[in-house]
């Protein structure tokens, strides 16, 4: 198949529902999709309600908006209370909360910050605005850190003296790393995160197989992606198999993108420790600049708090984080925390969980009285 409506095509998509059915038999599986793309795209295509009851989908760690803390968050607002600063972000980070508001909610108090689509925008208006100190937010798991790369070199070579990077990119494997070492949470398999995939491949999910004895299989983003991706973990835990499979192969290569990866090797190391919301302090999960980009590094030019903040008491964004509740079992959601006055960074994102279940499911049930 070679177009997107082949991928969506609903006679296949009810035979592969079928076939699902008939695989999964009695046995009650519980399935984690890393990615909050998938999240999204399984309530956004009705993908659960195909699903038989005894398929338990597990929302996991990989939107990078969410698994940021709030201390973060502050210290990124930080830099923008600055009068020579402006502070460069994504669209998803304007209205993460921190405790001091928005991104976006400091815009409107007269702090200068911009929405940018990528860090080379960022670096365009350090080079059109040479009297001013250009900070770009970034964030993102190994999907986004090649352009942030890319652009730090760029900006190395060009001599750029005004623009730096907030660096908080994240790693996806530690994250599930720590989360098979969690107490509390079982799981039979994963759906792995098609987007980071493009860019380290598959072979590092393979610890997850060896050495925790669950299958994994990276996905695409179609229905019949999907659809196809749970058939073949129920088949590998059926039959007792472990193995790592792509089903993404027409864009994820086996070994992932050399030149991407390249980049990263150039300009970034890994972090000792780095937080994450839900999952806590995780050793090597996240990146920090090299010493040779160090005049780079906002983290160095600027003093940030560096201060640990909790997430409000009654918002329970961790456990959804790590699957151990539904968003709809969350005490705010869909009541005091909703998109248009968020509590958490899940219900802001467009990966977001608490969003998804918001956008594709609370409203249809309000709507049919469910």
């Amino acid at each position: 198949m070679k177009y997107v409506d082949e991928f969506r095509d609903p006679v296949l998509i009810q035979k592969t529902a079928e076939e699902l059915r008939r695989a999964a038999g009695e046995r009650h599986f519980r399935i984690m999709e890393v990615c909050g793309g998938h999240t999204h795209a399984i309530y956004r295509f009705g993908l659960k309600d195909l699903l038989p009851e005894n398929i338990e989908l597990v929302h996991g760690p990989g939107c990078p908006v969410c698994v940021l803390p709030m201390g973060r968050v502050d210290d990124g607002l930080s830099m923008a209370q600055d009068p020579h600063v402006m502070l460069a972000a994504f669209g998803d980070m304007m209205r993460v909360p921190g405790t001091q508001g928005t991104p976006l909610e400091m815009k409107a108090k007269g702090a200068d910050v911009r929405m940018v689509y990528s860090p080379l925008d960022a670096l365009k208006l350090a080079q059109a605005n040479q009297e001013r100190e250009v900070v770009f937010f970034a964030i993102g798991f190994e999907t986004t850190a090649p352009s942030t790369a890319l652009t730090l070199l760029r900006a190395k070579a060009l001599g750029v003296k005004n623009f730096s990077v907030f660096c908080n990119h994240v790693n996806i494997i530690p994250a599930m790393r720590a989360i098979l070492d969690s107490p509390d949470m079982r799981l039979d398999g994963f759906i792995g995160p098609g987007h980071v995939s493009t860019v380290i491949g598959c072979r590092p999910y393979e610890f997850v197989a060896k050495n925790y004895h669950k299958p994994v299989v990276v996905s695409g983003f179609e229905p019949l992606d999907l659809l196809q991706s749970l058939l073949m973990l129920v088949r590998q835990i059926s039959e007792g198999q472990a193995e790592v499979e792509n089903q993404y192969k027409r864009v994820v290569p086996q070994e992932g993108n050399a030149a991407a990866l390249r980049a990263m090797a150039e300009v970034f190391e890994l972090r000792p420790y780095f937080e994450w919301r839900g999952l806590g302090f995780i050793s090597q999960s996240a990146l920090k600049l090299r010493e040779a980009f160090a005049e780079f590094d906002a983290e160095t030019k600027f003093s940030v708090p560096g201060v640990r903040v909790t997430d409000p008491k009654a918002a329970q964004c961790g456990e959804v984080l790590k699957g151990v509740l539904k968003p709809v079992q969350c005490k705010l959601f869909g009541s005091k925390c909703t998109p248009e006055y968020p509590v958490g960074a899940l219900m802001v994102s467009s990966e977001g969980a608490c969003a998804a279940y918001f956008n594709y499911v609370h409203r249809v049930q309000a709507v049919s009285g469910g």
